[in-house]
């Protein structure tokens, strides 16, 4: 059964895949970042362009958060009262 799906798997790769002659290609470029627990995303390029670089969005981000986290608290003490 093992033999049956490997040979599968072999026949799924077409013959101009020729991954040995790619150039560019680096082998496990993100892969510590993948095991340090990074979350990559792909934002929409109008998001992108609003945000110069990956602090901004990280900063964006956390101001939202407390934004969200203010609202929260006053929505609490505005049902209590």
């Amino acid at each position: 059964m093992k033999k049956e799906i490997e040979s599968e798997m072999e026949d799924e790769l077409r013959s101009e895949y020729d991954f040995a002659q790619m150039e560019g290609g680096i082998r496990g470029k993100y892969v510590a970042r993948y095991r340090a627990g990074t979350n990559l995303v792909l934002l929409d390029p109008d998001v992108a362009r609003a945000f110069p670089d990956d602090k901004a969005v990280n900063d964006a981000l956390r101001m939202l958060m407390q934004v969200a986290q203010q609202l929260q608290s006053n929505t609490a003490v505005q049902q209590t009262e």
